[in-house]
């Protein structure tokens, strides 16, 4: 944290503190400073805080920066007046390497009187072995301790204040807490074995890469390729408009084996256009090959990590394609982890395409320590310890799950699964864990815990929650963030737009327009969806929603209802509740609940007519794979809005919106959410993207144009 104002010479930081309390894994911190200006006159005061990546502040956005985000605000101090300034933020951390770290950025480019960061962790086992229930760490220089020389006005505190720690673990379940009706699973099981991975390298040689980024990822693999263990298998594949295999099959991790294989890669030579299809494509189908002519353990873990610095030029260019092409041929069998090498790689793509296959991505700045951001993302990935991760909960005591599905659990991290319960008194609560491992069957077997209820303060939901109303407006509510983003599509009446689309279980939404019964006379062209159409092969389920009925089909059965029908269907696979004139609330079994919505317009109007909203309530089971005009922002999205300004409408704000590698002018303004009240609805804040969502949504608003209302093309 640091002051900084128009004439700093006459502004003096009387004090900064920092308090943060850490109750097993959830940290709450407290900025305070308070300022004096010492001028005759105001002046404007800018506070500045550097913000761990996943923290959040409630009612602020946050811009983006590498670890940290940046926070920022200005106030006008009064002449000879002081100002105190309180930042509250809340972090879920992350457990890496086997230890939790709270880190806070301290920069104050000045002397301060008073300085201090306090604080206080409880219930945990420090690094020492010591078995403490807390802890408290000060640090408070004197403004001696915090000049740069005796006589130096400058203050020599710049850099980052670290704590590392772990939690002391009770059984090989891991630790449930249970407050106010939610529980919080967290499971790292202690003690066992790694599984053998096989791993194929894939490795951005184009032009762009020439110079010292393929220097950093020279040394970078050098020290990974020594890091392999000597059951593991891998291989390594070069791509730039052509593609070169170190050798046609992965190979194991023997000491020759290594040294040949640095050998290799110390001779990579940067040229020519950039491939990503078809080069992460081969690295599919050596696995796939490798793994049917049994070359390699039958207990063990697949997994592509790709490295590019560009966009991809040669070969299939279109992003949407190449994800899809990527997600179909792996299917779910294997990982697929992305690294984005510097400023101009499209990393929202890379991102995208690495959560639709149980991978992540991970930018690599273009700095002297790339090389050591390389190895510790390999290091996070290089020992998975169970695959097919599966954690089970009693249905009659739980009415929500964040994901509870993991494709693997790497060493030295953590599985966190929330939920909602039933009762809020809950003598014992049963937990299943069923997963993969290296020893003979399950690993992990079913076992009975009691656990006392505990203070717990729950990390946010990170839900979006969907849906698409009125001409046709679309909304993307951000719960995490109170805020939303909104966007029309308009097009011709009939057309038909994919709504959702989850390959992996065969689910399908789509919605067709319809139009007004004659146009306006201001000549506007309004339309609205009139029909929707659901399909989960799967399942075996198939709906149609219209203005006037509701169809249902399933296993050969099929239901016909009447909007001015009341009724109330359960099945194996599907649940719908009808409610006369107004909505029908649809559960498919293990992936979406969703509740669709009857706008009744009076008869004789001469313009409108009825037509349909569409809800979405509940769409975490879905899998990463998950697109459409909604679909795509079931598991989130990130962006940032700045530079305010104002807008054609004084209420109504311009920004700048960063998302997706786009920069886009954006209004604030506001879209009506009738989920709660159908006739009069309620006014949500939101961004909107202007053009048919472009920038926002993946592709054009034409690209999600099917030919049927069951159909995927």
């Amino acid at each position: 944290m640091y002051v900084d104002a128009h004439s700093v010479q006459m502004v003096e930081v009387l004090s900064v503190t920092v308090h943060c309390t850490v109750a097993s894994r959830f940290a709450h911190t407290v900025m305070t400073s308070s300022a004096l200006n010492k001028a005759n006159s105001s002046q404007e005061i800018f506070f500045e805080v550097d913000l761990p990546k996943t923290a959040f502040i409630t009612n602020f956005s946050i811009a983006s920066g590498r670890k940290m985000e940046k926070f920022s605000v200005s106030v006008n101090i009064a002449a000879e007046s002081n100002v105190t300034f309180i930042l509250t933020y809340e972090e879920l951390l992350q457990r890496k390497f086997g230890k939790y770290e709270i880190l806070t950025r301290i920069n104050p480019k000045q002397l301060e009187v008073n300085y201090m960061a306090d604080y206080i962790l409880w219930s945990f086992e420090v690094e020492a072995h010591t078995s403490l229930f807390q802890a408290h760490i000060s640090f408070s220089p004197t403004l001696d301790q915090q000049r740069k020389c005796p006589e130096c006005d400058g203050s020599l505190i710049n850099g980052d204040f670290i704590i590392k720690y772990d939690v002391k673990r009770a059984s090989s379940l891991g630790d449930i807490q249970i407050v106010n009706g939610y529980f919080v699973h967290f499971f790292a099981p202690p003690d066992l074995p790694r599984i053998p991975k096989n791993v194929v390298f894939v490795i951005d040689r184009s032009g762009s890469m020439r110079g010292t980024k393929m220097k950093q990822t020279r040394v970078a693999m050098e020290s990974i390729l020594s890091d392999v263990h000597p059951e593991d298998y891998f291989g390594i594949i070069l791509f730039d408009r052509s593609i070169d295999l170190w050798k046609e099959s992965l190979t194991k991790a023997t000491e020759e084996n290594v040294d040949e294989a640095i050998q290799f890669v110390r001779q990579i030579n940067p040229t020519g256009a950039t491939n990503i299809n078809d080069s992460v494509m081969k690295a599919i189908h050596m696995l796939q090959d490798d793994r049917r002519k049994k070359k390699l353990p039958e207990r063990s873990v697949d997994m592509i990590i790709l490295l590019t610095d560009g966009m991809p030029n040669k070969g299939e260019r279109n992003l949407q394609r190449i994800q899809q092409n990527v997600c179909e041929a792996i299917g779910g069998n294997m990982t697929l982890f992305c690294l984005g090498f510097g400023d101009d790689v499209d990393y929202s793509f890379l991102d995208v395409m690495a959560k639709q296959n149980n991978g992540m991505a991970r930018r690599i700045y273009e700095a002297s320590d790339a090389t050591l951001q390389l190895q510790g993302f390999y290091d996070e990935v290089a020992s998975p310890l169970l695959s097919a991760v599966d954690l089970r909960y009693p249905d009659n005591a739980v009415d929500s799950l964040t994901p509870h599905h993991f494709s693997q659990l790497f060493n030295g991290s953590e599985i966190v699964v929330a939920g909602r319960l039933s009762e809020n008194d809950m003598d014992n609560f049963l937990v299943e864990v069923f997963a993969n491992g290296v020893g003979e069957g399950q690993v992990i077997h079913p076992y009975m815990y009691i656990f006392l209820c505990v203070l717990l303060l729950l990390p946010p939901c990170h839900y979006t929650f969907c849906s698409v109303d009125g001409d046709p407006h679309f909304m993307i509510e951000l719960p995490e963030r109170e805020d939303a983003l909104c966007f029309n599509i308009n097009d011709s009446p009939g057309t038909i737009f994919n709504l959702v689309k989850d390959p992996s279980i065969g689910l399908l939404v789509n919605g067709q327009t319809i139009g007004d019964k004659m146009v306006a006379p201001d000549g506007k062209v309004n339309t609205y969806f009139g029909r929707l159409g659901v399909v989960h092969h799967s399942l075996g389920v198939r709906l149609e929603v219209t203005t006037e009925y509701i169809t249902l089909s399933q296993d050969g059965q099929k239901v016909k209802l009447l909007w001015s029908d009341q009724a109330s269907l359960k099945g194996p696979s599907v649940d719908l509740l009808l409610t006369k004139d107004r909505s029908v609330k649809v559960t498919l079994r293990d992936s979406v609940k969703f509740v669709i919505l009857l706008h009744k317009v009076w008869k004789m109007h001469p313009y409108h007519q009825d037509y349909l909203g569409f809800y979405t309530l509940d769409s975490h089971l879905l899998s990463p794979s998950v697109h459409g005009l909604l679909g795509q922002f079931y598991h989130g999205i990130e962006f940032e809005v700045g530079d305010l300004r104002p807008g054609e409408v004084p209420e109504k704000p311009d920004a700048t919106m960063y998302v997706k590698g786009h920069q886009l002018n954006v209004t604030r303004g506001w879209q009506r959410d009738f989920s709660k009240d159908l006739k009069k609805g309620e006014n949500v804040p939101c961004w909107f993207i202007h053009s048919n969502g472009t920038g926002l949504i993946d592709g054009s608003a034409e690209d999600y144009i099917v030919s049927g209302l069951f159909n995927t093309v």
